[in-house]
């Protein structure tokens, strides 16, 4: 499929994991792709990678002079912005929520959630409206409900769930927001919690295994594209049938 010929996408925490799957299946599918990351030479190779549709621009997603950097990049080598994908996502502590320190919670919400909507406020200015175009923001199955150890993780990944909605119905009718939330993926982020037990954790699944990144990028391409031009303010959840529960 070539849903994505002519689009410019703008993919954050690009330079691996569902980043980079993501910003992968974009370009097979013809899109040129933007993305970024905090680390220059990760993401220089992840670019090289994707070839000539790529291009990227280092720097801390919740840094401001870093975004005006982006968005500068687009406006002038670019006719504009088609399509958004906030995947920016840190989780610095582990542990009960009351014993979360209040700067790291700050700092969790800086970057999950009002970076997201500092992204796409930038978005918007870039002429993502005027383009109808879609945002896909990566939330967490642990925005969902409970999720022990890493509990404010989780509420900043529900704060983002609630924020797509907020977007969906604002933008309306120019730009679509949806979101996605998978449960444990395969990646470096993820590994503290499947590493040297991972047939015990994928045995909790009914599918029988861990998500990989393209298991994510699939559904996020679904979202951006004309495919789904009659969904928004949704959040689909990718998670191998986890939250099955049986009836009684």
């Amino acid at each position: 499929m070539r849903r994505f010929d002519g689009k410019l996408a703008l993919i954050t925490a690009a330079s691996r994991g569902i980043g980079f799957a993501i910003a992968e299946r974009l370009v097979a599918e013809g899109a040129r792709v933007v993305i970024t990351a905090r680390k220059e030479e990760p993401l220089r190779a992840a670019a090289a990678r994707l070839g000539d549709a790529a291009e990227w621009v280092a720097g801390r997603a919740d840094d401001p002079e870093h975004r005006a950097e982006v968005f500068s990049r687009i406006r002038e080598r670019h006719a504009g912005l088609d399509l958004l994908v906030n995947n920016v996502g840190i989780n610095p502590v582990y542990g009960p929520v009351l014993e979360v320190d209040p700067a790291a919670a700050r700092k969790i919400l800086e970057v999950n959630v009002v970076g997201a909507l500092e992204w796409t406020r930038d978005a918007v200015a870039a002429g993502l409206a005027e383009r109808q175009g879609s945002i896909v923001n990566v939330s967490s199955i642990a925005g969902t409900g409970p999720s022990p150890g890493i509990a404010f993780y989780g509420v900043s990944k529900a704060a983002l769930i609630n924020l797509t909605q907020q977007l969906a119905s604002e933008l309306a009718p120019a730009v679509r927001v949806n979101a996605v939330a998978p449960a444990i993926i395969k990646t470096d982020f993820a590994k503290a919690l499947y590493d040297g037990r991972e047939a015990e954790v994928a045995a909790q699944f009914p599918l029988g295994r861990l998500g990989v990144p393209a298991d994510v990028a699939g559904p996020v391409a679904f979202l951006l594209s004309d495919d789904a031009a009659w969904i928004t303010g949704r959040t689909i959840v990718i998670d191998g049938g986890g939250s099955l529960r049986p009836i009684g």
